[in-house]
């Protein structure tokens, strides 16, 4: 059984984004200092904005709500190493694009910056490359997106049943 790159680079990406998350979950879930500091600057600019309490602890956008978003999404790009279940892979690509969408936006434009905890950028390097890669997995498996998003259309709002033809009785 060869392996090619169609094989090798999803499940790279995978791999690497899972681990990028994972490690950010001991973090996220243990209030590392870290972590206070980077959601209290966030939270501090939102009370500017007058949504004080946002990036709280408790907040719609706290860090355990984050995390638990990350955690999903590698769930799910883990999952889809087992061939059967390569379908995952877009639908954590897709919750990662949002996680990371969120996380260089608001290093590039809030007071948070690219080095809030003096790390040379790594932590936003790492988000970057993350949000990058998921992109291009959104991009590579755009059938298998197209599919799922047909589904979930089809749920939520299910076909017309169609119009009967004029009789005797619909005119």
């Amino acid at each position: 059984m060869a392996l090619n790159i169609k094989t090798i680079v999803p499940a790279g990406y995978s791999v690497l984004a899972s681990l990028v998350f994972l490690d950010s979950l001991r973090f996220k879930f243990t209030d590392a200092p870290e972590t206070q500091t980077i959601f209290g600057k966030l939270d501090a600019w939102a009370m500017t904005l007058g949504a004080g309490g946002l990036f709280a602890q408790t907040g719609l956008f706290s860090q355990y709500v984050i995390g638990s978003a990350e955690l999903l999404a590698s769930a799910f790009l883990l999952a889809s190493l087992v061939p059967r279940l390569s379908r995952l892979r877009v639908i954590g690509a897709l919750i990662a694009v949002a996680v990371m969408s969120g996380a260089v936006s608001f290093h590039l434009f809030t007071p948070l910056g690219i080095d809030p905890n003096n790390d040379g950028g790594g932590l936003f390097a790492m988000a970057v490359v993350v949000w990058l890669s998921s992109i291009a997995m959104l991009v590579a498996g755009r059938e298998t997106l197209a599919r799922l998003a047909g589904a979930v259309w089809q749920t939520l709002v299910p076909p017309r049943p169609a119009a009967s033809a004029p009789g005797p009785l619909n005119t």
